[in-house]
C-alpha cells in the first residue's frame, strides 16, 4: 500500500481534490469498511458524470488509490489519456463483444498487484427515473470471485446537485454537501469455490445491488422502488461491457 500513492497520482490529484473542495463538501460514512491494505473490488451507484471523481475522493481520503475501470474513448483524449495511463486506469470499450474480457484481464492485474479497482456493476448510468440503481451487469462479481476478493457496496447522494444526469453544466456554487456510505462486504462465500455459471453471477450481481439500494436508501431516507429496473424493460438502450 505505501507505493500506492506514488508521484504521479499525488501530482494529478492534487488540483482535482483542490477544485472538488471548493464546490463540494464530502461527507463519509462508515470509511472503515474499505480495507486498509489488500486488493478489493468496489462497486458504486452510478448516475452523474461526476460520480468517479466524487468516488475516487472519498477513496483517497481513506488511504487508498482509485482505480477504475474507464471508457475507453477517455484515453484517446490528448492530455487526459495520459494522465489515466500515468496513474493505470483500466480502458473498457464499451460497444464492442471483446472488450469485456479485455478489461477483466486488466483488473485482475491490479487485482494480484494487491490493489484495489472499482467497477460500476450497472455499467453506465442509471436509467431509473428518480436515480435508484438499476439491473446490475456481472464484470464485478465475476472479479471478484475470480481473484477470491471482498466486494465492497458503497452509494453517494448528492453529486446530482454538482452535475445533473446526462448534463454537461457543472453548479459550482453554492457549495454542495455529498454524501457517502461504505457498506459491510457483500457475502458471496456460498459462490467462492464452484464453477461460476450465469445463474450464480446473476444472483450474485443482485446480492450486490441489494446491498448498494441499501445504503442509498439509509442516505435518502426512503424506500427504493419495489422491483429494479431494468433497461430492457422498457425500450432503453445502455452501453457498458461488463
Amino acid at each position: 500500500m505505501a507505493n500506492e500513492k506514488n508521484l504521479s497520482f499525488r501530482v494529478l490529484a492534487l488540483p482535482a481534490i483542490a477544485f472538488m473542495t471548493a464546490i463540494a463538501r464530502l461527507e463519509v460514512q462508515n470509511g472503515d469498511k474499505l480495507p486498509k491494505t489488500g486488493s478489493f473490488v468496489l462497486t458504486p451507484n452510478h448516475f452523474s458524470d461526476i460520480d468517479p471523481v466524487i468516488i475516487g475522493w472519498s477513496v483517497w481520503k481513506l488511504g487508498r488509490v482509485p482505480r477504475f475501470l474507464a471508457k475507453a474513448s477517455l484515453f484517446r483524449v490528448p492530455v487526459l489519456g495520459w494522465a489515466l495511463r500515468a496513474v493505470r486506469q483500466v480502458p473498457v470499450e464499451r460497444t464492442t463483444r471483446t472488450s469485456g474480457p479485455a478489461a477483466i484481464s486488466a483488473a485482475h492485474d491490479l487485482a494480484a498487484s494487491g490493489e484495489g479497482v472499482i467497477v460500476y456493476p450497472e455499467g453506465t448510468l442509471t436509467r431509473q427515473p428518480d436515480l435508484w440503481p438499476m439491473r446490475g451487469k456481472s464484470g464485478a462479481v465475476r472479479i471478484a470471485l475470480e481473484n477470491d476478493l471482498p466486494i465492497i457496496p458503497v452509494a453517494h447522494w448528492g453529486t446530482q446537485a454538482i452535475l445533473p444526469r446526462w448534463s454537461k453544466k457543472i453548479s459550482l456554487f453554492p457549495r454542495k454537501t455529498v454524501h457517502v456510505s461504505y457498506g459491510d462486504e457483500v457475502d458471496l462465500s456460498d459462490f467462492r469455490g464452484v464453477p461460476l455459471t450465469q445463474g450464480i453471477l446473476v444472483e450474485a450481481t443482485d446480492r450486490v445491488m441489494t446491498a448498494i439500494t441499501g445504503l442509498l436508501e439509509d442516505l435518502r431516507a426512503e424506500p427504493a422502488p419495489a422491483e429494479r429496473w431494468n433497461p430492457a424493460d422498457h425500450n432503453q438502450t445502455e452501453f457498458g461491457a461488463l
